[in-house]
């Protein structure tokens, strides 16, 4: 039983609804809007909503929208034949107002919607009640034998399958020699010349080998005991003191570092956008070009989008004239580092948008298909939301509080080095930051940070701003529980007027659920107000399986009806994969949060906001 079904133009306008309860389905029709039409994932033809399955049709012809709505519990098989033949029964009747967008006409459509939603139900109800057919003699293997190959004859022998031999070849001084094929005589036996030849050739084969060494009927010696490895630079506990780094040594804090700002650079304000290598007009290479209709003409330039070329004209698109062009885009998406069933998603988003679409006499196919790829490619990486730090932490200042932000990922990604760039670049921003040490496993991860806030506090020294330091770091040591550091941590900010804290965290593998349930711990009972994934652009389907199962994990481990999951994106070494920028689509589109950051290079200025023009160029080029 169908709760809703509607038709609505793409433009908002309701051409005719039927509602079987009084409950409300404004919210979820618009989340499917929202969620799934506008964020070019029309790839899905379903929809989840409070308890309620949607599923949708497309007229792109026309620009309508046909919706049905029921309860998940049920399992309607008749849905989709009912979508079916609802969309051509409306077309058909009111092809002349829709042609002419006389969108506030009548549309009588009550019994035509009881029609053919009874005639879907008979029909799945006899889909049902049919058994299934066995398969008749005609399609069977033995009947297309023939009668005279099946009888046996006494003292005839079975055919046997020949069976495949590897041609053997010897080895000559000077060439290869293939033995020739042996004579056989009666009796399945071989002449003398052929027995003598093969003889000679494997008593020349065996002379090339060499001599088994003879083993000396000596005892082994005996097995000596395990010894220490001795390193070269390893110390004694007489170093023990000199090797000391837990606590700043005191020829550290009186050393004098001078260091040059203007090869450092500067980050105020905004964070600049990642370079276009290439202008704008390669994306209007093919645009200019115009093919006459019906005609088979073969650019001389190559590309996935080249098998195009020949189909135009004033003609509705079919998915099978798109089908050999999708399939080539299917390829290059995963080549460039896409997921391969995001590649899929994608590929069936932009065949249901041009399905039914009318071309122009002069249309190419090739730019039209170009230009709907690349509109899906930039709604998928626009951001849902705005994230402006800086706005932000503004507003926390008014309230008197910190900001807080959140660095989880898996091991060696570069959450410390991108932590301290986002510090560079907040300071230079007149931000006093706060630098949580919660990684308290790793080795030399409270130092790394430790000599970070000494760079960046020599940058930026007390006496530029009245006396205050910019940066500080709060540690107490390996060992201790992150969630309690980090509580501690945004105390001793608020205490001490501090802007931001920046809270860094352990590297843990997206399957290690004693750490995943450790570090939902300490977003739950701290609250940042931002978590960042920190994601390796290089990796590619990994970085899916590692953001899906950290997502997963925090509405897992936590108790919260609401849990806190990730906001946005950090994607490191981005400057290693040239344009093998898939992971930046997988990761979008997985979790539907922007990419904040982008990670290129080493030094304190390479960070970058992401350019979605820039992903879309390396992406179709």
């Amino acid at each position: 039983m169908l709760d809703l079904f509607t038709i609505f133009s793409k433009g908002g306008i309701v051409l005719w609804c039927f509602q079987s309860t009084n409950q409300i389905f404004t919210p979820s029709v618009n989340a499917l809007i929202k969620n799934v039409i506008l964020q070019e994932r029309t790839g899905v033809k379903t929809f989840d909503h409070d308890g309620l399955l949607l599923q949708y049709k497309l007229d792109n012809e026309f620009d309508l929208v046909f919706v049905v709505a029921y309860q998940k519990i049920l399992q309607l098989s008749y849905v989709d034949k009912f979508l079916n033949d609802i969309h051509l029964e409306f077309r058909d009747k009111y092809k002349n107002e829709l042609s002419e967008k006389q969108y506030f006409q009548n549309f009588n459509l009550l019994d035509a919607y009881n029609s053919t939603l009874r005639a879907a139900e008979e029909w799945s109800k006899d889909q049902l009640k049919q058994p299934k057919q066995m398969r008749t003699f005609d399609e069977s293997q033995k009947s297309k034998k023939t009668v005279s190959s099946m009888i046996e004859r006494k003292g005839e022998e079975k055919p046997q399958k020949p069976i495949k031999k590897k041609e053997v070849n010897f080895l000559d001084d000077e060439k290869i020699i293939t033995p020739p094929s042996p004579k056989v005589i009666q009796n399945g036996l071989i002449d003398e010349e052929t027995l003598a030849a093969n003889r000679a050739k494997l008593a020349k084969k065996m002379q090339k080998k060499k001599p088994e060494v003879k083993k000396s009927p000596k005892s082994p010696p005996e097995k000596a005991g395990k010894k220490p490895r001795v390193w070269d630079l390893g110390g004694t506990n007489k170093d023990l003191e000199t090797l000391e780094r837990t606590t700043d040594r005191p020829e550290d804090i009186k050393s004098n570092f001078t260091p040059d700002t203007e090869i450092v650079g500067q980050m105020k304000g905004v964070i600049k956008d990642l370079e276009v290598e290439s202008s704008d007009d390669d994306y209007d290479d093919d645009d200019d070009e115009v093919v006459a209709p019906q005609q088979n003409k073969t650019s001389s330039k190559g590309g996935m989008f080249s098998i195009f070329k020949g189909l135009v004209g004033s003609k509705n698109l079919t998915k099978n004239d798109m089908m050999p062009a999708l399939e080539k885009m299917k390829d290059l998406l995963i080549a460039k580092n896409v997921a391969a069933d995001i590649s899929q998603k994608l590929c069936d988003s932009v065949a249901n948008k041009l399905e039914g679409k009318v071309l122009g006499t002069f249309d190419s196919v090739a730019s039209t298909v170009k230009n709907t790829l690349t509109e899906s490619l930039v709604q998928i990486l626009s951001p849902k939301r705005r994230i402006d730090i800086l706005r932000d932490c503004m507003e926390a200042q008014k309230l008197g509080r910190p900001y807080v932000m959140t660095f989880c990922g898996v091991n060696g990604v570069g959450k410390s080095t991108n932590l301290a760039k986002i510090c560079f670049w907040l300071i230079e921003n007149n931000m006093r930051v706060l630098i949580a040490a919660c990684d308290t496993f790793r080795a030399g991860a409270v130092e790394q940070l430790r000599t970070h806030m000494r760079h960046l506090n020599a940058l930026h020294p007390p006496e530029r701003h009245g006396g205050k330091q910019m940066v500080q770091l709060y540690e107490k040591g390996y060992g201790k529980d992150a969630a309690g550091i980090a509580m501690e941590a945004i105390k001793f900010a608020n205490d001490s007027r501090i802007d931001i804290v920046l809270i860094d965290t352990a590297g843990r593998m997206q399957d290690n659920e004693p750490l995943m349930r450790a570090l939902t711990k300490l977003i739950k009972v701290n609250e940042p107000d931002l978590v960042l994934f920190v994601g390796e652009a290089l990796v590619g389907n990994e970085a899916v399986d590692q953001l899906v199962k950290f997502n997963q994990a925090l509405a897992d481990y936590s108790s919260n009806i609401n849990p806190h999951l990730i906001d946005g994106i950090v994607l490191t070494k981005f400057d290693t994969i040239d344009d093998k920028v898939g992971a930046a689509i997988s990761m979008t589109y997985i979790t539907g949060q922007p990419i904040v950051f982008v990670g290129t290079g080493q030094t304190y200025t390479d960070l970058k906001a992401l350019n979605t023009k820039a992903v879309v160029h390396s992406l179709m080029k």
